[in-house]
């Protein structure tokens, strides 16, 4: 029997820009909660929430980002597909997010719902 959330916790590096983001991960029995900050790991910005059920996702913004809010909608649409449930994105950007940055956390976060998913089958 499984006593509470799952916690993983990854840096995410952009070469291109130079920035640096962390990554945090915190998964439930219905659904995960995916924090990405700048800087510094333990920061809340931007939130929005989406919910997959039977075959249709629904989001929402709870708090609506200044810079990219499509962004942090997709991703929280995403996951909730891939894992079938309830998924809370928060996104603390210090700038406008550029292609490179959004494509290494796009494909982190993948990887990490992807390694996840892996490890219940």
């Amino acid at each position: 029997m499984d006593n509470g959330p799952d916690v993983l916790v990854s840096k995410i590096a952009s070469p291109s820009t130079g920035r640096n983001f962390f990554l945090q991960s915190t998964f439930f029995q219905n659904g995960c909660f995916v924090v990405i900050s700048e800087g510094e790991q333990w920061r809340i910005g931007a939130v929005s929430v989406a919910i997959s059920a039977s075959n249709k996702v629904n989001a929402a913004k709870v708090i609506p980002s200044k810079y990219d809010s499509i962004f942090i909608n997709t991703i929280a649409e995403k996951v909730s597909s891939m894992i079938n449930g309830i998924c809370l994105v928060s996104l603390h950007s210090k700038a406008q997010l550029q292609l490179e940055d959004m494509k290494a956390i796009m494909g982190e976060v993948m990887n990490t719902i992807g390694s996840r998913k892996h490890e219940e089958q």
